[in-house]
């Protein structure tokens, strides 16, 4: 994927409300050559504004604990940024929450910079990175009579489902799946009722946990 820039390099924006963290992470970024900091704001205040001013590929960012906040400013920006979440313990229940609205990747706070910076080029290919605590604890939450039904699931999966399945766990919505796929909205919905039914899910999340578990969806 090529940074809407032209020069290559992946855009990024950093937050948190730590000075020093705040530091840090400008210096992470501006020491990888893929990487191009193109601004840094001091919590999740001002991140829409910055966000839509400074159109980065990548939000970094950084929170103590939990945010709901950060949930919905990711969800309301119409924007194609992704955001990478660093942030130690992160509740299931936020986790599955952030990955249906931007987020691609959560990692604990004290990830290396090779981690972070790998992290972030991946999220910018599209993929879905989480911490493998943070998987555990997702895969946990799906009844394990699933499993039973992985293996003709998997047979079963159309190549155009298995492609809606990773875009679900992009955390793209209905519209944004139609259009990188030049079809309706109608028949994204009808291929994720599909995808429902042969894995058993209730639910999106469900899902893309299944697909994680399946091997279906990278890490």
């Amino acid at each position: 994927m090529t940074a809407k820039n032209g020069s290559g390099a992946i855009r990024v924006l950093v937050s948190t409300a730590s000075a020093v963290r705040r530091g840090g992470l400008e210096a992470l970024v501006r020491s990888a050559p893929a990487l191009k900091l193109v601004g840094s704001v001091a919590g999740l205040g001002t991140l829409r504004s910055s966000v839509s001013g400074l159109q980065p590929d990548i939000v970094l960012v950084d929170l103590s604990a939990p945010d709901p906040e950060l949930l919905s400013a990711a969800s309301a920006l119409e924007t194609h940024a992704a955001f990478v979440v660093l942030i130690d313990e992160p509740d299931t229940g936020w986790a599955a929450r952030a990955l249906r609205a931007s987020v691609r990747a959560i990692l604990p706070r004290d990830s290396s910079e090779e981690e972070i910076q790998s992290a972030i080029c991946a999220a910018h290919r599209g993929l879905v990175l989480l911490d493998p605590n943070v998987t555990s604890e997702l895969a946990s939450r799906v009844p394990s009579n699933n499993m039973a039904i992985s293996p003709r699931a998997l047979d079963e999966l159309t190549p155009r489902e298995i492609e809606v399945l990773r875009m679900l766990a992009e955390g793209l919505g209905n519209k944004e799946i139609a259009a990188r796929l030049a079809i309706s909205e109608h028949t994204v919905k009808f291929h994720i009722s599909s995808i429902l039914d042969k894995l058993g899910a209730s639910s999106r999340t469900e899902a893309v946990t299944l697909g994680i578990r399946m091997g279906l969806i990278l890490l």
